[in-house]
């Protein structure tokens, strides 16, 4: 394979400002040629710790961590995310992950689950099983995690405008302890209290940035708090929303956008439950968040540092909460999937190397590092098992677990941090002035913001103004592709044929009965509906139908073009 060595723009002469525009993160925030103790925050180092603008890890204003001792303590959790084809072939990869040390799961849905269609549904064509798991009914639920102790065994699943229905396929499924055909698991009935994990449910960065929705911004919103303020009651160990800023990030956005947007979505959150009358120490400690690990190591790292002190300022002094527990912002991280090239795919194991270690050396609770082939297809086994041993190690063999956070007090960093801060709260204020994060959205702010930022990236990259490796330099003349997985269609069929069967063994007056339910509790506003959604799940009515029947009640959505 023939492989230029060259970079562009060898022997160019760079003036001073040449220097300024080459130096700058890819956020194209311009970045100093030397960082001082004068960039350090006052009072840096300060005794007591409390007078500490950056405090100790562990304590406020979790600058530095959320825990005293990091991963001295506990190692983060290594959660791959996976899904394919029907509940069947996705449960045979939980399995192998599992038993190769992997110590949580990570749902991925195909588009039609994500988008509240049936496997069966004209809009499903094509679609099933390709890009994640497809589950139609409780019956998919209970194959998807067969044999696997969910009173032990975290997990997580990535999906928002149908989250609250399939949260109850999941506890549904838990607690009955059997398969489809009425067997035992082997490992028993789970409750809900006993359930951990975390499901996404982060509806308002569905309007904002990854598009996939059910209903209009408000009912959304509604169904998004009544899972919230279910939870908070009926699953104590459950993470009932996951604020995300990685699909904002993932839509072209700076770093700053990300935090700022996501940040800001979280609290909207939290207004709304507190509106509900819950206590905001009821809900907060398990709230979590979920950030990209892009590509610009130092830029990362600071985004993690200012999203926590920003988090455990505005619950402590916005919103009054007075356990710490509240005021930690426990987050996920996976590596940036836009930062995966087609070309030269090898390269990405390098890329993903270092994202995931900005994502750990910025105090991470858990991390998904991506598949080198993810830009080609779903991973092979062999590059999900290339993620995971990235991740073990860097537990194991680079130190880096040692001493927590390694970093604090780097001049570049701690300015990097109060700059990214200061961004953000930038953002909140233009943000308030539309009317909060809801009426924002629904002007298109945020959309247009990450239009803007993602347009000027990608000019940067044509003009080859900002270098990726493999693609806009050191190109391969004669690069050979590499083997990917194929999923086979005709899982599809496999797929659609397990929704018949479930609708033939199911009880049809029931099901009517609970929709009409389900129907009628959606047209009172004050009236929960996690609780007629379980009454769904159990009578095996699915996604797809549940979805119309909201919808009959709540009405769609369109979304307003932005340019």
């Amino acid at each position: 394979m023939a492989i230029s060595t060259k970079p562009p723009g060898d022997g160019e002469t760079r003036g001073e400002a040449g220097e300024r525009d080459r130096f700058r993160t890819l956020s194209d925030e311009p970045v100093r040629e030397l960082y001082t103790h004068a960039d350090l925050p006052a009072g840096i180092g300060a005794e007591p710790p409390a007078d500490d603008p950056i405090g100790l890890p562990g304590e406020y204003p979790f600058t530095r961590g959320i825990h005293p001792t990091m991963y001295r303590g506990r190692l983060w959790t290594m959660r791959q995310f996976a899904g394919f084809g029907t509940s069947e072939e996705t449960n045979e990869r939980f399995h192998y992950l599992l038993e190769h040390g992997q110590t949580g799961l990570s749902t991925a849905f195909d588009m039609p689950s994500l988008m509240g269609h049936d496997s069966d549904s004209p809009r499903s064509l094509g679609e099933v099983g390709r890009e994640g798991v497809a589950v139609d009914t409780l019956d998919d639920m209970q194959t998807l995690f067969g044999g696997i102790d969910l009173g032990e065994v975290s997990v997580s699943m990535t999906i928002n405008a149908p989250a609250a229905i399939m949260l109850a396929f999941y506890v549904a499924a838990a607690e009955s302890g059997e398969t489809p055909d009425g067997q035992a698991t082997g490992v028993g009935p789970v409750p809900a209290e006993r359930l951990s994990g975390t499901i996404q449910a982060d509806i308002l960065k569905e309007y904002i940035a990854q598009k996939e929705w059910c209903f209009p911004i408000d009912p959304a919103m509604r169904l998004c708090g009544d899972m919230i303020e279910w939870c908070t009651r009926s699953m104590p160990r459950w993470h009932p929303i996951s604020i995300s800023g990685y699909h904002i990030r993932e839509a072209g956005s700076t770093a700053q956008q990300e935090l700022a947007f996501t940040l800001k979505d979280g609290l909207t959150y939290v207004e709304q439950a507190v509106a509900r009358g819950l206590d905001v120490d009821e809900f907060a400690p398990r709230l979590s968040f979920f950030f990209n690990a892009q590509i610009d190591f130092f830029e990362e790292i600071a985004k993690y540092r200012a999203a926590r002190r920003i988090w455990a300022r505005e619950l402590r002094e916005t919103f009054g909460a007075k356990n710490p527990r509240s005021w930690q912002m426990r987050f996920h991280a996976q590596t940036a999937g836009v930062s995966l090239t087609a070309q030269q795919p090898l390269n990405n194991i390098v890329r993903t190397a270092v994202e995931a270690l900005a994502a750990v050396l910025g105090g991470t609770q858990s991390l998904h590092t991506n598949s080198y082939d993810e830009a080609l297809a779903l991973p092979t086994e062999e590059a999900v098992t290339i993620a995971l041993r990235t991740q073990q190690m860097l537990a194991h063999e680079t130190g880096v677990t040692n001493t927590v956070d390694p970093l604090g007090g780097s001049y570049f960093v701690e300015a990097l941090t109060d700059e990214m801060e200061r961004r953000a709260y930038e953002y909140f204020a233009k943000i308030d002035e539309l009317g909060g994060m809801v009426e924002a959205t629904k002007l298109n702010y945020p959309q247009r913001e990450i239009a803007d930022a993602a347009f000027a990236l990608q000019q940067q990259i044509d003009a080859q103004e900002r270098i990726v490796v493999g693609v806009n330099s050191f190109v391969a003349a004669d690069e050979q592709p590499i083997p990917t997985l194929r999923v086979d269609p005709a899982l599809e069929r496999k797929q659609i044929d397990r929704l018949n069967a479930a609708r033939a063994r199911r009880d049809g007056a029931a099901v009517e009965r609970t929709l009409a339910a389900l129907r009628e509790h959606a047209a009172h506003e004050d009236r929960n509906l996690m609780e007629p959604l379980l009454d769904c799940a159990r009578a095996h009515a699915s996604e797809g139908e549940i979805i119309e029947s909201l919808q009959q009640v709540f009405g769609d959505y369109s979304e307003t073009p932005v340019f």
